[in-house]
Parts: structure tokens; sequence; C-alpha cells
């Protein structure tokens, strides 16, 4: 069994109450635009972390963190890309990344607005946005536990208002 900690869209603002929500996992997973390296040095400093770049993102962030990301995890195959539309909307290099690695999770930030979708053979999952850039009107983040082949725990954390 493995605890993740998903968070996106911080643009370049991490909330101090991130520590405490992600205390218990074992990973943590950013879904890009990151904005400041600093966030993502103060997640890697705190727990393993894993990542990929968004669209705000540029250099040193587009040099360590790939554009999306392939995971294996008690026996689920993840994939994780910042701009991922959405189920029956996916923009074609979506659809053939979701082809070509047959995932059982899709994971995805970019629209600010936190989702979850089971359908289609995968379970879709955008977290929402933990930055104050945008416009969502609350900070979100997610903790899940994966185990023997399953998602479970899945749970929405507020962190405030914008």
């Amino acid at each position: 069994m493995i605890r993740i900690g998903l968070i996106s869209d911080t643009h370049s603002y991490l909330d101090p109450g991130v520590f405490t929500h992600f205390q218990d996992c074992d990973e943590i997973w950013h879904i890009g635009d990151v904005g400041d390296i600093s966030v993502s040095d103060a997640l890697a400093g705190f727990k393993p972390l894993y990542g990929v770049y968004g669209n705000i993102d540029g250099p040193p962030l587009r040099y360590e963190w790939p554009e999306h990301l392939l995971l294996e995890r008690e026996g689920l195959r993840i994939l994780i890309i910042h701009i991922g539309g959405l189920p029956g909307k996916f923009p074609a290099k979506v659809k053939s990344l979701i082809k070509k690695h047959n995932p059982h999770l899709f994971i995805c930030g970019h629209s600010h607005i936190l989702r979850v979708i089971k359908g289609d053979g995968l379970v879709y999952i955008n977290p929402g946005a933990a930055g104050r850039h945008g416009f969502h009107a609350v900070r979100t983040l997610m903790r899940m536990e994966l185990s023997e082949g399953k998602i479970s725990h899945l749970e929405v954390v507020e962190l405030g208002k914008r």
C-alpha cells in the first residue's frame, strides 16, 4: 500500500498546510504549473516528488520534469500530464498517450476544476488548484491510497479561499 498526495497549479504559491496534509503520504505528485522552482524544491525536500511541467513552467522546471509521466504503483499504470482535457473530449495527443500506455489512472490539472470521473476503463482525476492564481474559489489538493491494483481513500482537502 502506498499513500499519494496530489497537487496541481500552485503557480509559485505553496500553502504551509500542504506539509500537514501530506504528512502521511509516501509520495507527492505535482501535476504541473508549479511556477517558481522553490515550490518543487520544498516539496522534494519533504517527500519523494514526481511531477510534470505545466504551460506556465519554464526553465529550469522543463529541464527537470517531463511533459507527461508514466508511473506504475501497486499494480496500477498511472499517466500524468498537465493539460489533459476531459474524458470523451481528450485532445489527440492525450488520446494517443492513453492508447499507447493504457493507464488505469489518468491525472491532469490545468483547468483548476477538481474532478473525479470513472469510465472508459480508467479513473480520471484533476485535483483542482492549490495556488492563489486563477478563477477557482477554493484551493484544493487530494490524497489517495493505492493497493493491490485498487484506488481507495480518495480525499479532497480544501486549503481555503483563493
